[in-house]
């Protein structure tokens, strides 16, 4: 009984000792702050994703004479030459807003929200996001073969970080808070809610802890309910019931996933090919969009299906309504269409475009595979839902998200199994070829090499003025490069500096500036470059398991 009335007595004690740690961090984290923010972020990401899939439809009505999707059988109603001039009519706008107005002269995409991220929430300004969406609206609405989710994932993440501005938080909460727009953009978009939480997780943020896991699902939650409130309740694409005809059917989504990944390693080399094209062709950055937008006005005359988004071409893959020729020949077309809008300076994104290879490759397969085993093959717009995550998966690098993604884009949870089996084949066979997602493709033509690990990226990121020591007073300042021995730029990267500690065999170097090597303004000590870098690496690690 003393025991007890003791162990009452110290209770108070033995829970402050507990608790009190734990509420200290959640703190001194301002996680208190993000999950308002968080809130906030879900209306306003909500608020500019409507705005911003309502303005493509807007400037598609004059020369479409619809704002919906559906924009085959408008395109077919047109005159051929109104189909070839609006996309080089909508570059020549794109161009001349790059070349005066855009900072970096590039619409933004989910590449630079990963970039960000890694910087810890920085380097997304708000007047050049709105741009940025401002270039994929005009883009679409003309006609630009490409998607719409990397730009609003752009947009998202930009009134995420925006949020931020007003308090002094860490880059612990920046980085919630960046994620927190990417799956508010996500959700809002595609009314996809569950998809945008992971997909912040899986391919932005690069971890699931607890700690971003409540403010992403509180502003993914938010921009759903808005975004049904105006869209309404059904799924972006709505599809018959499809069932497995039989279990012997497994070796064939194999072989799907095996068909996907060539679609998708093909579309890859494409984008990167064309990519690589246009940067060694010299012509002014405002003809770019032009030239491109005429040749994808000119697939469009016989492939209407390419313009735009293409969800309606996607869902009558799904609705089994395509014949297998135009299956094949779309794959093709909207490859075309879809690297020469990008690598034209266009604004869109590929998840869209991802999304249809892989309802026309499922679909053909299916026809095919109905051909040759029809007592076995299921209706080929089963195939084409597993198509569709198959390539997206591939391409995107995130095969948790995608598949979450065309769960809910579709409505179908029983394909489960297949659907898993398709994405596992094509996402694994595809990195054994690229390597990387395209996503990182884009990131290591900038010099940042993130799917190497956030431990190479912190020492090429990691500057010599970040842990340098000041001068001491009683020493001299002056400096002869030629005569002095190694030395560090303040701008030279923890990399380099360590190459210098390790090669002159010195414990600390002088540091100078670009530009001006006579003024030594800082000394680095081999130790203090270790454990800048040790430090980064255990609050990268203790950030992934909060």
């Amino acid at each position: 009984m003393r025991s007890i009335v003791k162990l009452l007595q110290n209770l108070p004690d033995v829970l402050g000792h507990w608790i009190a740690p734990n509420i200290r961090l959640f703190r001194t984290s301002r996680l208190h702050i993000v999950w308002l923010l968080a809130l906030a972020a879900g209306v306003f990401v909500a608020i500019a994703a409507i705005a911003f899939r309502s303005a493509i439809g807007l400037l598609q009505l004059p020369w479409l004479g619809t704002a919906s999707e559906f924009v085959i059988t408008a395109a077919e109603s047109q005159p051929w030459w109104l189909i070839l001039i609006t996309p080089a009519i909508g570059g020549l706008i794109v161009g001349i807003w790059l070349q005066n107005f855009q900072e970096k002269q590039r619409a933004g995409g989910a590449a630079d929200v990963i970039e960000a991220c890694a910087l810890g929430g920085r380097g997304l300004g708000f007047r050049s996001g709105l741009s940025s969406a401002a270039i994929t609206i005009i883009s679409l609405g003309f006609g630009a073969s490409a998607g719409r989710e990397g730009p609003v994932v752009h947009l998202g993440a930009t009134i995420g970080t925006s949020l931020c501005r007003a308090f002094s938080l860490p880059d612990l909460a920046r980085r919630m808070l960046l994620a927190c727009g990417v799956a508010s953009a996500i959700s809002a978009s595609f009314n996809a809610p569950i998809a945008g939480v992971l997909f912040a997780h899986e391919v932005i943020l690069g971890h699931y802890a607890v700690s971003a896991f409540v403010p992403i699902v509180l502003s993914a939650s938010v921009a759903a309910v808005l975004s049904r409130q105006w869209f309404g309740e059904s799924a972006a694409f709505v599809i018959p019931h499809y069932d497995i005809t039989s279990y012997w059917e497994f070796p064939g989504f194999a072989l799907l996933g095996l068909t996907c990944a060539a679609v998708a390693i093909l579309f890859q080399f494409a984008l990167i090919g064309s990519d690589w094209t246009a940067r060694n062709i010299q012509i002014p950055l405002w003809l770019r969009p032009v030239i491109g937008g005429l040749a994808v006005g000119a697939i469009a005359i016989y492939f209407p299906h390419v313009l735009g988004v293409g969800y309606e071409a996607t869902d009558l893959a799904l609705k089994q309504q395509l014949p297998l020729l135009l299956l094949l020949m779309l794959i093709v077309a909207k490859t075309a269409a879809t690297a020469i809008t990008l690598a034209s300076r266009f604004g869109g994104g590929i998840f869209s475009p991802s999304l249809y290879l892989g309802a026309m490759t499922g679909g053909a397969y299916g026809l095919i595979a109905a051909s040759a085993f029809p007592e076995f093959a299921s209706s080929h717009g089963l195939y084409a839902i597993l198509g569709m995550g198959g390539v997206a998966a591939a391409i995107l690098g995130a095969p948790v998200s995608t598949t979450m993604i065309v769960f809910e884009l579709t409505g179908g949870y029983d394909l489960s199994i297949a659907l898993l089996l398709v994405v596992s084949i094509a996402a694994g066979l595809t990195h054994a070829v690229h390597g990387k997602s395209f996503f990182h493709w884009q990131l290591s033509t900038r010099g940042i090499f993130l799917h190497e690990g956030n431990h190479d990226f912190l020492r090429t990121k990691t500057k010599v003025h970040e842990f340098m020591r000041d001068v001491p007073e009683d020493q001299d300042r002056s400096f002869n490069p030629g005569e002095d021995g190694s030395y560090l730029h303040t701008d030279s990267n923890l990399e380099n500096a360590l190459r210098s500690f390790d090669e002159s065999g010195e414990s600390q170097l002088p540091v100078v500036r670009k530009g001006d090597a006579t003024q030594i303004v800082g000394i680095a000590h081999h130790v203090d470059a270790l454990r800048y870098f040790n430090s980064a690496l255990v609050q990268e690690s203790k950030e992934a398991h909060l």
